[in-house]
């Protein structure tokens, strides 16, 4: 059943790391790697996931963000999606629109319909990206610079397809290695002026653009392991991150940011992390430069 939300709906998002307010979830009850459809799942795929944990773990992570104040809308799991933890993928929220996407893999197709179902119930404006793959792993947003991920997800003719519908935007294709799945377990801008990032997956083209825009935060290989760049922002520095990405921390606490250190370490194993397991529906809108 889907948590009620007791005042008007709206959706909003301008960038990564404004102040949420509103944020879609789903529990991990039917979570395992069950086709094999990332380099991640490949280390894991004997032991699997243990679904008792994966729900303990998300569990505790739902009562955080509440505890941050944030609205927690939870999708109705299904048997069928072993996926469907990872919210982010199946749609981004953009300006006062969600964008729902295709499904690129056979396992996880359908995960949208049930999105679409709770966004027509609740009169939530969406946009129906049909016959385009753009998952929402690979969009990252900073005011009107949209980057986006060439994977294995998301193909260049839909992101093509995705300017011309919003002109107004500059969106920017980031090819990476695509073993990385998607861009955000490379990439993640968490200020104005910062970002997560893990130099390899990048030519020295990407890097050089990526540097130029912002100061670099490197994540080392052990901890792009375990999902560093993967960091979910809530607003005025506050981060949730993984207790055993230490360096990745350490960094930003340097930097004055605050970590809310949460252990989902059995969701990992399916290959994405805090900013994979939520899909922003609401964030403050902020008069930064460059913010609408």
């Amino acid at each position: 059943m889907v948590n009620q939300i007791n005042d008007e709906l709206e959706a909003y998002c301008s960038s990564e790391y404004s102040k949420l307010s509103r944020v879609i979830v789903c529990e991990p009850r039917y979570m395992e790697i069950r086709d094999i459809i990332n380099e991640t799942q490949k280390e894991f795929k004997e032991e699997n996931i243990d679904q008792a944990l994966a729900l303990e773990q998300h569990a505790f992570f739902t009562k955080a963000l509440e505890h941050e104040g944030i609205e927690v809308i939870k999708l109705p799991p299904k048997s069928t999606y072993p996926e469907q933890v990872f919210t982010r993928d199946i749609g981004f929220t953009l300006g006062n629109t969600v964008y729902v996407a295709e499904m690129a893999t056979d396992i996880r197709q359908g995960e949208e319909l049930i999105l679409k179902s709770w966004l027509e119930t609740n009169d939530i404006p969406f946009f129906n990206l049909q016959k385009n793959h753009i998952e929402g792993g690979d969009v990252i947003i900073d005011g009107k610079t949209i980057y986006i991920g060439i994977s294995n997800r998301t193909d260049e003719p839909s992101i093509k397809h995705l300017q011309t519908l919003l002109p107004e935007y500059d969106f920017i294709a980031v090819p990476f290695i695509e073993k990385f799945l998607h861009l955000d377990c490379v990439f993640n801008v968490i200020s104005p002026t910062e970002a997560l990032i893990f130099p390899e997956s990048f030519t020295k083209k990407e890097l050089d653009l990526l540097s130029s825009r912002y100061e670099i935060i490197e994540v080392t290989k052990e901890e792009q392991f375990t999902l560093g760049t993967n960091v979910l922002s809530i607003g005025n520095k506050k981060l949730f991150s993984l207790p055993c990405n230490e360096q990745v921390n350490r960094q930003l606490r340097e930097r004055e940011y605050e970590i809310i250190e949460v252990d989902i370490s059995e969701i990992i194993k399916s290959g994405g992390s805090f900013r994979c397991c939520t899909m922003p529906l609401l964030r403050t809108k902020t008069k930064m430069t460059g913010l609408a």
